[in-house]
């Protein structure tokens, strides 16, 4: 049985017309002697009255004091693949060939019980294989899963996958039925090596490492979830990142030893950050680890993404999407943690910029005479973002870091910190010169010139 999963976006199935156009490549696909698995996502996006974005403002518009329990947010957030997957078999059944449609849950998806950021434990994909011998297309909701606990209601709970989760979902069911391949259709034609509103004319990669398109999807290009990318290493499924609407034949994602040699992949870059660094010098050495893991602990609680993560012998930093920010400074500005043993008490007061705010003020005037209040002062840096480059088997020579900032150094653009991994070299920048730094590394590292 030759499987393959083709999963298709927002813009994929928005119109009538552009449903047409991805149901006549899932039938290109059977007639090529395939088994089509088709995964959607929900009907276009932010602001087309069916996209994710949409459905959950319906609840928060009901009064925007009141934030929607998760539980009711997965219920209302998965109403756009469920309609989604239903019109896009029917559609398919319009075209002469019949489908059916199934939920995350009744493709035999499980999940975490984590609401609104799941993850997949395990796919028992038999109702798939059932409808696929008996002649059925598949339509599977994307971006779902269902939890069964310990002591499991009917059906269990429904649960989502986290943005970006419905190209999950075709990865995980990818690996579940062993398919030949697993492509998925966007409205761009592969992974570029820069963001084309940036780099006009960038060109389409034609081979990328797993490990550089997940790097690519970490670093804020949006063309695949990084979790996709590595599912299908961990696997080794075939991966195409192909555009609907253009006959282009995008980009494979391969291994390391299929790859064609060394060099710089690309230039990415995330949207708006602020970046905060944590004045550790007062705190005592023994309470270090309390306070790291507070911070740490805090923002993984609240599910705040970090980017140029610092760890050093006075101080830890990190920098955190611009939507974000007022999450972390309600936790933080304020904060308050006290700490010693009987008799030498101290307490910890955290504070978020130079001045300290009226909580702040506050809390130090009720915390007198309790013992020791020791400031944990946090600098913030606003308005940057962070570019980075991604390159397989190349970015560790000696010297590139240097012709990095030679370059950045040149056309006055200040680097406020940096990072690096195996796979990724970061600068943080102010965003105001993203476009201008973006631009002259293509250049620079010769990317116009990349197949």
């Amino acid at each position: 049985m030759k499987i393959k999963v083709m999963k298709f976006g927002g813009t994929s199935v928005a119109t009538p017309e552009s449903r047409a156009t991805s149901v006549l490549r899932v039938i290109s696909t059977k007639e090529q002697g395939y088994m089509p698995v088709v995964v959607v996502s929900a009907i276009g996006r932010k602001g087309a009255p069916y996209a994710t974005d949409t459905l959950l403002q319906l609840l928060n518009e009901i009064d925007p004091n009141v934030a929607p329990d998760p539980r009711e947010a997965d219920l209302m957030a998965a109403c756009g693949e469920i309609m989604s997957a239903v019109i896009f078999a029917h559609t398919l059944k319009t075209f002469g060939h019949p489908a059916q449609t199934f939920r995350g849950g009744q493709a035999g998806i499980r999940t975490d019980g984590i609401y609104n950021n799941a993850r997949i434990v395990g796919i028992n994909p038999v109702s798939l294989h059932k409808s696929l011998q008996s002649g059925y297309i598949p339509v599977v909701c994307g971006f779902q899963g269902v939890f069964v606990g310990m002591d499991p209601g009917p059906g269990g709970e429904l649960t989502t996958l986290g943005r970006g989760g419905s190209d999950t979902t075709a990865s995980a069911l990818g690996a579940a039925l062993k398919a030949d391949a697993v492509e998925i259709y966007t409205d761009v034609d592969g992974v570029k090596s820069a963001d084309p509103d940036y780099v006009k004319e960038a060109p389409t990669l034609r081979k990328v490492t797993y490990d550089e398109v997940a790097e690519i999807a970490h670093l804020g290009a949006k063309v695949v979830h990084p979790r996709a990318a590595e599912i299908a290493m961990h696997f080794q499924i075939p991966l195409w990142i192909k555009n609907t609407f253009t006959d282009d034949e995008g980009t494979e994602v391969v291994g390391r030893d299929q790859f064609p040699g060394r060099r710089v992949t690309g230039v990415t870059h995330t949207g708006k950050l602020v970046y905060l660094q944590f004045d550790l010098a007062q705190v005592a050495e023994p309470d270090r680890v309390l306070i790291e893991g507070q911070i740490y602990g805090t923002l993984a609680k609240y599910g705040v993404g970090l980017f140029m993560l610092n760890l050093g012998p006075t101080s830890t930093g990190f920098a955190v999407p611009r939507d974000q920010y007022p999450v972390v400074q309600d936790v933080f500005d304020g904060l308050v943690i006290p700490q010693g043993v009987k008799g030498v008490e101290k307490v910890y007061l955290f504070q978020i910029g130079k001045e300290p705010s009226k909580e702040v003020e506050t809390q130090a005037t009720l915390l007198e005479g309790l013992g020791p209040v020791i400031r944990v002062t946090a600098s913030l840096t606003e308005a940057c973002t962070m570019v980075s480059l991604v390159g397989h088997e190349y970015l560790q020579q000696p010297g590139l870091f240097l012709r990095v900032l030679t370059v950045l150094h040149e056309k006055q653009i200040n680097v406020l910190q940096t990072a690096d991994s195996d796979f990724s070299l970061s600068v943080l920048i102010p965003e105001s010169d993203t476009r201008r730094a973006v631009s002259l590394l293509h250049d620079r590292f010769g990317l116009h010139d990349l197949n």
